[in-house]
């Protein structure tokens, strides 16, 4: 597992790229990446199983029951009409400071068995990464289930949105129309795919930054037309640079 701590997005994706790349300067070498896609992410933390994972790092047992504390018996209720209050026992507050950091130290311990695996995790964002040689896709499939199994058991896999999980596989020894059995998930069947939009940037198979950029010259037309039409109708320079 990549830890990228005090890293944004850029970093993460800079890593992924980097680590397949490195590996594919090796003979007979190819590699899978697969984007794993989650719903409500923070609503899943256990608060007496993170409080457990707190105690195996280490940290203090004052501290630790300040934070289950904290996650348990949490009131809420709808301002706006009628609503009863809820007592909340599960999850991390949203909005609150603490939430992505605890959320972060729950997941901690999601990391690759194997060594040729690695699992990159940037906040809510997934990425597995199999580097194969040889063709053996062995452990690589073995480690999605061990993955798959880890989420089980920590609460995450009725979250898991398998129809949004897709893999991208970098092979530049791939001959025209061959096709690779696909990942299965939950009993479901992982789509390959040639590119994929993850942090913000487009990752291609070919590794190119062809799609990306066209994304971006496409936003930048947008925002110009805007800017142009703004300028048209005899907006203050004001306006315009604030917008």
């Amino acid at each position: 597992m990549d830890i990228l701590e005090h890293r944004s997005t850029e970093d993460a994706v800079s890593t992924v790229l980097q680590s397949v790349l490195t590996h594919l300067d090796n003979n007979n070498t190819h590699a899978h990446v697969l984007f794993v896609d989650f719903s409500f992410t923070f609503n899943t933390v256990i608060p007496s199983k993170l409080t457990t994972k707190l105690g195996d790092l280490g940290i203090n047992t004052s501290l630790h029951n300040w934070i289950m504390d904290f996650l348990t018996n949490r009131p809420q209720h709808v301002r706006s009409g009628h609503s009863t209050t809820t007592t909340l026992n599960s999850g991390v507050p949203q909005g609150c400071v603490l939430s992505q950091f605890l959320y972060s130290l729950f997941i901690q311990d999601c990391r690759p068995v194997y060594g040729s695996n690695s699992i990159i995790k940037f906040a809510d964002d997934t990425m597995m990464i199999r580097f194969i040689s040889s063709n053996d896709e062995t452990a690589y499939r073995a480690e999605v289930q061990h993955w798959a199994a880890w989420c089980a058991d920590n609460n995450l896999l009725l979250l898991l949105n398998t129809s949004k999980a897709k893999e991208l596989i970098v092979d530049f020894r791939r001959e025209k129309g061959r096709t690779d059995d696909p990942i299965h998930i939950h009993g479901m069947a992982v789509e390959c795919v040639c590119n994929f939009k993850i942090l913000g940037t487009h990752i291609s198979e070919d590794l190119s930054l062809t799609t990306n950029n066209s994304s971006l010259i496409k936003k930048a037309h947008q925002c110009l037309f805007v800017l142009n039409t703004l300028k048209k109708n005899h907006l203050s320079s004001t306006i315009l640079v604030n917008f």
